[in-house]
């Protein structure tokens, strides 16, 4: 079944000199019909060099920017024409992790407060018993009941990403890149998505821990059921963690395919080169 259906998606980007009075303007398609589905639980992986868009088709995924046209749906509903309160209803269920996690976290925030945050925000009940699920309303009518509430769940996640729980009365600085990025997914689980872009998470991290990072996003994936459209230049990182794999150029998918399709018979001339350009890494 598919979570996210995307048909035939198109963005351009308008360049050009006219503030300095002279130059033409010209487009650029950083996507360019694009259409696909990620499936429920799956993780597609979208592959390609820098340039090639794959970025800017997660964030109109997302539609954290507008599309030149084309339709996104998620769950069924449609995401680009939704109302104020549908929009941000759906997006509850749909959240980012970006490539550099040292500009991803407020460095005034304590790490319980930025993990809380989304929570406070979005007005979610928790519950500090055991047992209780997501979504109970016990707490709301004890301001107390709710901080513990809050407390106890923003633990659950720091444990759920490999940290001590006295992390949570630390900034962000006093931790490494890896740990920071251990804490953007913390984050990014609060609201108990369905759905998560993963855009770029291990390029700006050294080898040992991006494969550290991999590794948990997998067991992430199993814990808390999620999807993910996982977004890499590296082919042996994106072969690893993926259901299937598309790969784009020049703002286009060129090839769709399941893992092992894909890196036992690439059918694109792109695609091959990706395959024989890239080392293998342990993962």
């Amino acid at each position: 079944m598919a979570l996210v259906e995307v048909r035939n998606l198109i963005k351009v980007f308008r360049q050009g000199n006219s503030v300095l009075g002279g130059g033409a303007k010209h487009e650029i398609r950083a996507v360019d019909d694009v259409s696909l589905d990620i499936h429920t639980g799956e993780t597609l992986g979208l592959v390609g060099e820098s340039g090639s868009g794959k970025s800017t088709l997660g964030r109109l995924v997302l539609h954290l920017i507008e599309p030149t046209s084309g339709s996104v749906r998620f769950d069924g509903r449609e995401l680009i024409d939704a109302s104020g309160s549908e929009s941000r209803r759906l997006r509850r269920h749909m959240q980012i992790i970006f490539q550099d996690p040292f500009s991803s976290l407020d460095p005034r925030m304590t790490i319980e407060d930025l993990i809380a945050e989304p929570l406070i925000i979005h007005g979610i009940p928790t519950s500090h018993k055991s047992g209780e699920k997501w979504g109970t309303h016990s707490n709301f009518g004890n301001a107390k009941a709710k901080a513990r509430g809050i407390r106890s769940r923003v633990a659950e996640l720091v444990g759920a990403v490999g940290l001590d729980s006295s992390a949570m009365r630390r900034y962000p600085h006093e931790f490494s890149g890896g740990q920071r990025q251990r804490i953007v997914m913390a984050r990014a689980l609060a609201l108990r998505p369905k759905f998560i872009v993963c855009d770029e998470p291990v390029s700006a991290l050294d080898v040992s821990v991006g494969a550290q990072i991999v590794n948990l996003l997998a067991q992430l994936q199993r814990d808390f059921g999620l999807t993910y459209l996982f977004i890499s230049h590296s082919m042996p990182v994106v072969r690893y963690l993926s259901t299937r794999i598309a790969v784009m150029y020049r703002g286009k998918i060129v090839e769709i395919n399941s893992t092992e399709q894909i890196t036992e018979n690439p059918q694109h001339e792109y695609t091959r080169t990706l395959l024989e350009a890239t080392p293998e890494i342990a993962v």
